[in-house]
């Protein structure tokens, strides 16, 4: 439910840029000066699939999943921009800046550290939609209310301005009622007892606030060619305290071939693990097994994997226990990883890259990096050595930042380990310059979220170690030992500060490494003056897939 009169006024104070006030409000947040609006930057995708294969169930079935993704979409508006979306879009006569905002899901640039471009507008929310815009970490450690650090709550005020925890299911209730009907009218179509399984619990959690038995049976699926991931997933848009979970979906189309290819990596995880560069207490859990790595190609992205830089693989779920019990799922986009690749590495790769290594820079050597990160997720340790509690919970809104950063580092171990052992083909050199390459691809996001001040701190510490070096041209070289060792030194400096649940650790390793510097700006703007795309947004939906339209109930790009 909606909250009542402070709350509301300070959302006023949000949209100051259009004339919004109230009498009672608070000061508002101070305007900082403004980014330019940059759609540009993004190069438009048509999302396109193969549908043919599928049969009529399985392509109605499509469209249904498209439609509650859909109203994921309008849900993580609310909990992105904490102010009222059609005025704020209704305020823009510009097109241009218009779209900005529909891309970033609010005012903030994601790609420029979440600095406004919207003239007025102040800094963006920490804690996003998440609590009340004036509310203190101090007073929400002293409320000490239960579950306000669920994933699946929201804080709100309640009378006489008393802070109260409202759970997703009752504050979003109407959206995830429309949603969790569609994924039953999903669930009625499938032929797989296993996916018809999944959606039917996926509803229920939906109006139940209790994920777990649907994360369950979404692991215990394997031969559906359709899928769908949906509901709040990631805590990356809390940044107040890295709590609570967004909003978002993927329509996904299974590629057989592909996923053939993948099938036999889950099974050598405990080895990986047990061969990891560090004492024995930071490796002593075993990574479930009852894991599948498979390709697919998306046909629709909605809510928070859709804002600002697009996702092209995804290793799920979250909950610490499933994966101990039963490992995860990662899951290869890729339509939208050889979007990416093709739009954006190579044009990088033919700037930075130094002339003799760019052939190194290859698609399947991406494909590879980018799904070992997703298995590296599994290695190394859930739970603090000391037996205190969950890495997440000890390095609170740190948390994410440093899981990015592990996965990113020990996906590379891991392609250098199972190299060594020729299970994978190619060149190591392959693997390395095209990590490389693509550091440089992601390091353009910018230093403020998750995934960006990891991408700073693996660069920084790299270039420290002299994994690579540029040279006189403005080209940079992979130093093949160099990069070796670092790998290894990085993997035990990240995998020590999440087992000793470490948080001041954490916090000092971002503060000296996860910050662009000067040179590697100057590098970077050089794509910028070559016109060469950060990222990409997506024409999706329906009509694109050739499907039947009707009224979705929600925004579809």
């Amino acid at each position: 439910m909606r909250s009542i009169s402070t709350p509301l006024a300070l959302l006023a104070g949000l949209t100051i840029h259009l004339g919004a006030s109230a009498a009672d409000a608070p000061p508002r947040p101070a305007a900082e000066s403004t980014v330019p609006a940059r759609p540009g930057i993004y190069a438009p995708v048509t999302l396109r699939a193969d549908l043919g294969s599928l049969t009529a169930r399985e392509r109605d079935m499509v469209g249904l999943l498209i439609d509650a993704a859909a109203i994921m979409d309008d849900l993580f508006w609310r909990q992105a921009y904490p102010g009222d979306r059609a005025a704020l879009l209704g305020g823009l006569s510009d097109p241009e800046v218009r779209r900005y905002a529909e891309i970033n899901y609010g005012p903030w640039d994601r790609l420029a550290g979440n600095a406004p471009f919207v003239p007025g507008m102040g800094p963006k929310p920490p804690g996003a939609g998440f609590y009340p815009l004036d509310m203190t970490k101090d007073e929400f450690e002293r409320a000490n209310l239960p579950n306000a650090r669920s994933e699946y709550t929201v804080l709100r005020r309640g009378e006489g301005g008393a802070l109260e925890v409202v759970p997703y299911s009752v504050h979003y209730r109407a959206e995830l009622e429309r949603a969790a009907t569609l994924l039953e009218r999903a669930a009625a179509l499938a032929d797989e007892p296993g996916l018809r399984r999944y959606l039917e619990l996926r509803a229920r959690a939906l109006r139940t606030d209790d994920y777990r038995s649907s994360d369950m049976a979404w692991l215990d699926m394997k031969d559906n060619r359709v899928d769908v991931v949906i509901g709040p997933i990631e805590t990356y848009e809390d940044k107040l305290y890295g709590y609570k979970a967004a909003f978002e979906a993927y329509v996904l189309v299974k590629d057989l071939e592909w996923s053939r290819r993948l099938a036999r990596y889950a099974a050598m995880l405990p080895a990986l693990q047990r061969g990891l560069p560090v004492p024995e207490a930071y490796k002593r859990e075993t990574p479930g097994t009852d894991s599948d790595l498979n390709a697919y190609d998306v046909v629709y992205y909605a809510g928070d994997c859709n804002a600002g830089s697009k996702t092209i693989a995804i290793n799920l779920p979250n909950d610490e226990q499933v994966q101990l019990a039963k490992g995860t799922r990662r899951l290869q986009l890729k339509n939208a990883m050889r979007a990416k690749f093709d739009a954006i590495m190579v044009p990088i790769a033919g700037e930075l890259i130094a002339p003799e290594q760019r052939r190194h820079v290859t698609f399947d050597a991406f494909f590879a990096n980018t799904m070992f990160h997703e298995v590296a997720h599994g290695l190394g340790i859930k739970n603090t050595v000391d037996g205190k509690g969950t890495v997440r919970d000890a390095l609170k809104e740190r948390a994410s930042g440093i899981e990015e950063g592990k996965a990113d580092v020990l996906g590379l171990y891991m392609v250098t380990r199972l190299h060594e052992q020729g299970e994978l083909a190619g060149a190591l050199e392959d693997y390395y310059v095209t990590f490389l390459a693509g550091i440089f691809r992601s390091v353009r996001f910018g230093a403020a979220s998750a995934h960006g001040e990891a991408n700073m701190v693996r660069f920084n510490f790299f270039a420290d170690r002299g994994a690579f070096a540029r040279g006189e041209d403005g080209h940079y070289r992979v130093d093949m030992p160099r990069m070796r060792r670092a790998v290894d030194e990085l993997s035990a400096v990240l995998l020590k500060l999440q087992g000793d649940g470490d948080y001041a650790g954490v916090e000092r390793l971002g503060r000296e490494l996860g910050v662009i510097r000067p040179g590697l700006q100057a590098d970077l703007d050089r794509l910028s003056q070559r016109s060469i795309p950060v990222d990409v947004v997506f024409e999706q939906g329906k009509s694109v897939l050739g499907l039947a339209t009707g009224v979705e109930p929600g925004r579809a790009q």
